[in-house]
């Protein structure tokens, strides 16, 4: 099946759709989102790419990111994709957005408003070998120092993310936890 984007203006005003592998060959701004999950303890939930994923194999990141399909709310396609890469039920909530541009390998390029949203959970995932290689939970100074350390680890938008958006981050968990 012919996975296709949603491609948007700088409003995030759809605009029409496109295969996703050709959106990213021509750096296309399109609709994503990333999912944060974190347990009682205040850990993140991080996954490890697959080696097959056709971009970023093997690097570090948010525990869930991916795009919504035509016709489908960033709600939906975020409970979806959860279920099928981790097979997690997890009430979720879009805390922002954030547009970025990133140059990936083999001539990709991620240009994407990324729709965050976040979750609490108490479970540990159920990972899908074919999306996700490994999965760890982690204390937030904990992944700062090693994102500041090695960030060549994670992927380019959880770079961006966690750097440049921290802080609504960390309001949102505020928020969360009361």
């Amino acid at each position: 099946m012919q996975e296709e984007v949603i491609l948007v203006d700088a409003n995030d005003l759809a605009i029409g759709t496109m295969e996703k592998i050709e959106a990213h060959e021509k750096g296309l701004l399109h609709r994503a989102f990333s999912i944060l999950l974190v347990n009682e303890k205040g850990e993140m939930l991080l996954q490890q790419r697959a080696l097959e994923k056709y971009h970023s194999p093997g690097l570090w990141t948010n525990a869930c990111c991916s795009h919504p399909r035509p016709n489908e709310t960033n709600l939906d396609a975020a409970h979806r994709r959860l279920h099928e890469e981790l097979g997690m039920s997890v009430d979720l909530e879009e805390i922002f957005q954030f547009t970025y541009h990133a140059e990936l390998e083999h001539g990709l390029i991620e240009h994407e408003i990324d729709h965050v949203f976040l979750g609490l959970t108490h479970e540990n995932p159920t990972i899908n070998l074919s999306e996700v290689m490994s999965y760890k939970w982690i204390n937030l100074s904990e992944l700062q120092q090693d994102m500041i350390t090695h960030p060549e680890k994670y992927t380019a938008w959880f770079n961006l993310l966690m750097v440049d958006h921290y802080s609504s981050i960390e309001n949102a968990l505020k928020h969360e936890s009361k």
